[in-house]
């Protein structure tokens, strides 16, 4: 009895301590997190099978303090939560279950993360409470365990993700690949990017691997770097949308707060011309901002004539898929032919090549 209960606490201690270095997940990186993702679900089951004997109490309230009606609440919470993380965490995967492509939302994923570290704080908190002769000073600790749970999922994990990941990258060794020959005239690869449109500081890296990136040492847009890989294979003509007024502001977090005011206003920035004409086909690149596309990119939509032209889309994003883009570029580019092409999470950005060149391998098969 005494080693099954000692064999209990090292998974639960184990659990409670992996769950907590999935969140930073930045430092880890992608392949050690799906491990350790893995790590957390095995000793979920062993804590599961260990008490196999309780877990039908749990289910039972006739007669139950309130105590217990409250901790079988958040037992049963646990369960069910975890179970769709699990299924969340296949869906985010890259690398192991990079085939599964159910619930693959990456802001969903982090959101029952925070859920199942903070129901298993009052999950272990609660049970502490309980056992304990000091109740009111455990319950202070618990209460404190379980608003920082919180604020770490939901404020902590973001802004070490914005502030911590830089990203360096050998440019030439990430968008050569073999060339393909695009069917039909040359396509035009129009990109939108933090980089041009924003008043950085003297002093600003490479942190936000949703938009910015060191390539051999120089600054560079993320969707900029998209683009050089699309003119690697194809041979094709690039344009940068550029706005003319007030830059975007240093900080990421400020850049959200003024994207979202600009698409509450429906603001569209003016922008420096690009000349579409000439061209059948083109290749849009942007980022997913506020669920859809910038309004610069907006601005450039709605400032061309797109009729009978083909658009072909690659949204990046921190999220998952194109959000409402794809229906709110069909309405700004009228008459023309809307293609999604691919949807990029940002830490893929850099490794995407081979994509694009399978890509355009089979448009002109």
């Amino acid at each position: 009895m005494k080693g099954r209960k000692a064999v209990s606490t090292v998974v639960d201690i184990f659990m409670y301590l992996l769950l907590f270095i999935q969140m930073l997940y930045v430092f880890t990186g992608n392949n050690i997190h799906e491990f350790l993702g893995i790590g957390f679900f095995v000793c979920l089951i062993m804590h599961l099978i260990i008490k196999k004997k309780m877990l039908p109490s749990v289910f039972k309230f006739k007669g139950k303090s309130k105590a217990r009606i409250i901790a079988n609440i958040v037992t049963i919470l646990l369960i069910v939560v975890s179970i769709i993380l699990m299924i969340s965490s296949m869906g985010v995967s890259r690398t192991i279950f990079s085939n599964f492509h159910y619930v693959c939302d990456a802001d969903l994923h982090v959101y029952l993360a925070t859920t199942v570290l903070t129901l298993s704080v009052l999950h272990g908190g609660i049970k502490w409470i309980m056992m304990s002769k000091e109740k009111k000073k455990v319950a202070v600790f618990v209460a404190v365990g379980f608003i920082g749970s919180i604020t770490a999922g939901l404020a902590l994990v973001p802004y070490l993700n914005r502030h911590f990941n830089e990203v360096q990258i050998n440019f030439a060794e990430k968008i050569h690949g073999d060339a393909v020959k695009w069917k039909g005239s040359k396509p035009l690869v129009v990109y939108f990017t933090r980089l041009g449109n924003t008043d950085f500081e003297d002093n600003v890296d490479a942190v936000s691997g949703a938009s910015l990136l060191l390539a051999d040492g120089v600054l560079m847009g993320s969707n900029q770097l998209i683009a050089n890989m699309i003119d690697d294979a194809i041979d094709c003509d690039v344009k940068a949308i550029t706005i003319t007024g007030d830059k975007y502001p240093s900080s990421y977090s400020s850049t959200v707060s003024v994207a979202g005011k600009e698409l509450k206003k429906k603001t569209h920035p003016a922008i420096e011309p690009i000349d579409i004409k000439g061209y059948d086909s083109i290749i849009l690149i942007y980022p997913l901002w506020w669920g859809t596309v910038p309004m610069p990119v907006a601005s450039f939509l709605e400032s061309c004539d797109f009729s009978e032209k083909d658009i072909y889309l690659i949204a990046t994003q921190g999220s998952s898929g194109y959000g409402d883009s794809v229906d709110d570029i069909k309405e700004m580019a009228e008459g023309a032919n809307i293609h999604k092409v691919m949807s990029i999470y940002c830490e893929d950005i850099p490794d995407v090549r081979e994509r694009v060149g399978k890509w355009v391998k089979e448009l002109n098969n």
